[in-house]
């Protein structure tokens, strides 16, 4: 099946804003085996939008829009798909209707311009939107198949993956049942897991099971597509290659499917009722960002100690002594930072970067402390690849080794800063 998709707004044209929906339609896509033909990104002009949609309807079996479907003047999507399929915009009813309910029980009053996002084409599939008034809809121009999608992100995802790519696989003629499974891995380059994985996709032997990968440093995502009959069928399938990778990755998988490397740690907190504080040093407080907002954080989360230079931060635990960073430092910060958050574990980041212009030989040593009350734990690694490589290096890193030591696991093992 050859597939576009066409994006469509000034402000996405000009690069006002970052064109992420394009990035997760066609990672969506290519997840449950549906490739991407052609990428378009068009201006809020008629023309230019006719033409695009003629062209796309000429040349691809499917076309996804996204964007245009909005009340307001620059909304032009419903407007060129009626005319590029020859035929009239008319008011439909039923999503007239279900707007007006969406107002009601928010207990706001419907604008005017609002019932311009029922003006559908005669033709139009609606396709259903439970989070927004924007009305999703498909019909046929020329051999092509366009699916409408709004242009805000939750609407957008929402609609793809439970009305667009079931039909996109139906049409074709695709075995819609269908199981993504995601590992998520930090320690290991990409074509290090690669190697370490060859084979796995043979221990299901009619070749329905495929696996793929997403470099997106510092984590690697290993992404194992299976194909089956139904639901039973899959998880057969899925299960001998789960096992394997498992074995193969070993402690390296940080978190699996939704699971966040974050996320792991409050909920191993949380498990055994334990609290956390946190002291970072070049991160811009980004370990403390990522734990901070996530549901139960609240039970779990006791401070956060950012600070840019290492005397600093001694002045704000009320700590003196010898300054440079070491072990020990991160291990003495540690404990004073748990003692007085009267937390049960402190996790310590303290970075040492080196001087000189931000090139790819630029690097960092980054010192890991660990403290509880029975124990202080310690490691140092060392990132070369820029100030933010070794930023996000050290963010991930210090987390990695805190989930490594909540679960029992040799926080020193070796890991591959391999810079793809």
């Amino acid at each position: 099946m050859l597939i576009e998709i066409i994006c469509t707004g000034d402000e996405v044209l000009t690069g006002k804003i970052v064109n992420s929906n394009f990035s997760y339609m066609a990672q969506k896509l290519e997840d449950v085996g549906l490739s991407v033909r052609w990428g378009t990104t068009v201006g809020d002009d008629r023309d230019t939008l006719l033409d695009a949609f003629r062209h796309a309807g000429a040349r691809a079996d499917a076309v996804i829009v996204n964007g245009g479907l909005g009340p307001t003047i620059d909304d032009l999507s419903q407007e060129i798909a009626a005319k590029a399929a020859g035929v009239e915009l008319v008011l439909n009813q039923e999503w007239l209707t279900t707007m007006e309910e969406f107002f009601r029980r928010r207990s706001r009053v419907m604008s005017a311009n609002n019932k311009k996002q029922a003006m559908l084409p005669a033709t139009a599939e609606i396709l259903e939107n439970p989070i927004g008034t924007a009305c999703g809809f498909a019909l046929d121009i020329g051999k092509a198949r366009f699916f409408f999608t709004p242009g805000v992100p939750r609407e957008l995802r929402r609609m793809l993956e439970e009305q667009i790519i079931p039909r996109l696989l139906a049409r074709n003629g695709t075995q819609t049942a269908i199981r993504l499974k995601r590992f998520h891995s930090y320690g290991l380059g990409e074509s290090h897991v690669d190697a370490m994985l060859q084979g796995v996709e043979e221990l299901v032997s009619d070749g329905s099971a495929k696996l793929g990968f997403r470099a997106h440093y510092p984590q690697i995502e290993t992404k194992l597509t299976v194909r089956g009959a139904d639901k039973g069928d899959i998880a057969r399938k899925l299960e001998p290659v789960v096992v394997e990778v498992r074995k193969r990755l070993g402690n390296f998988i940080l978190a699996e499917d939704d699971d966040t490397l974050e996320g792991v740690i409050v909920k191993e907190l949380q498990r055994r009722d334990g609290s956390l504080a946190i002291v970072e040093m070049f991160t811009s407080g980004q370990i403390a960002t990522r734990i901070a907002p996530l549901p139960g954080a609240e039970t779990v989360f006791r401070r956060g100690i950012v600070a840019r230079d290492i005397g600093d931060l001694y002045t704000a635990l009320g700590m003196s002594g010898h300054e440079e960073i070491t072990t020990q430092t991160a291990e003495a910060v540690a404990h004073v930072a748990r003692r007085d958050a009267g937390a049960s574990h402190a996790l310590a980041v303290l970075i040492d970067l080196d001087e000189g212009p931000d090139r790819i030989d630029f690097g960092g040593s980054i010192c890991i402390g660990i403290a509880t009350a029975e124990e202080n734990v310690s490691r140092r690694s060392r990132i070369l690849g820029g100030r933010e490589w070794v930023r996000l290096g050290a963010v991930e890193l210090g987390l990695d080794c805190l989930r490594r030591y909540l679960y029992g696991l040799p926080v020193t093992e070796r890991i591959d800063f391999e810079r793809n």
